[in-house]
């Protein structure tokens, strides 16, 4: 299956690039190429597209806004945005998240790492940078003005539920989340839908942030942001 992307940024030489880049690869196709925020938000409709790589800082509309249009559109359901910056700072990482963002990554990536980003976005998992810490998002993201991200919280859960969103929150994917709590794949993939439904989650990413929000994973649990 083909991913389609649109490629958000404000410098025709880069949004060039991304565009050589992605077009290398035999399962994703550039359906879009925007200068603005709003243009992002726009082609993410008409190019039907399946995920946007978005630069933040972009005019008419930076890219936390334009992500966060994507995010609140019901058409848009199902596009994911994976945001790279070169600006690797906490409040960007935070507000990129917050804004509805699947990832982040830092321009200084390299080639390789971005398609396979573009790949794990699109697929519904979450990614972050390696350079922001988990200690990082995690006292953003518990500031006591930080809003609530979904309607309900862990304590809606079963036991077998939080220990998931635990292991999610650690950056387990579900092939190793089965092999931690002893369980098959395809029950450990249950669980997590399960989990996203009941908190209202759009993908793994807002999972990470509830179990931050509410407590239940602290940076000295997790090896793994």
């Amino acid at each position: 299956m083909t991913i389609r992307v649109v490629l958000a940024d404000d410098q025709n030489l880069v949004r060039a690039a991304f565009a050589m880049l992605v077009e290398t690869a035999r399962d994703m196709e550039v359906v879009g190429q925007a200068a603005t925020g709003r243009e992002a938000v726009e082609l993410a409709r008409t190019g039907r597209a399946d995920l946007v790589v978005m630069d933040i800082r972009m005019p008419d509309l930076d890219g936390i806004e334009a992500t966060r249009l994507i995010a609140a559109d019901e058409n848009l359901a199902g596009v994911r945005v994976l945001v790279l910056t070169t600006y690797d700072t906490d409040e960007h990482i935070v507000e990129a998240l917050r804004a509805g963002a699947s990832g982040f990554l830092v321009k200084d990536t390299r080639p390789a790492e971005l398609l396979d980003a573009i790949r794990t976005v699109a697929a519904g998992d979450a990614l972050l940078s390696p350079g922001p810490t988990a200690r990082l998002v995690a006292r953003f993201l518990r500031a006591p003005s930080a809003p609530a991200l979904a309607a309900g919280g862990p304590e809606g859960l079963s036991e077998r539920e939080r220990e998931v969103l635990a292991l999610v929150a650690r950056g387990l994917n579900n092939t190793e989340i089965a092999a931690a709590l002893g369980l098959s794949p395809l029950t450990a993939k249950t669980h997590v839908s399960r989990i996203m439904g009941k908190l209202g989650a759009r993908d793994r990413t807002q999972l990470v942030i509830v179990a931050y929000e509410s407590g239940l994973v602290t940076p000295g649990d997790t090896g793994r942001a």
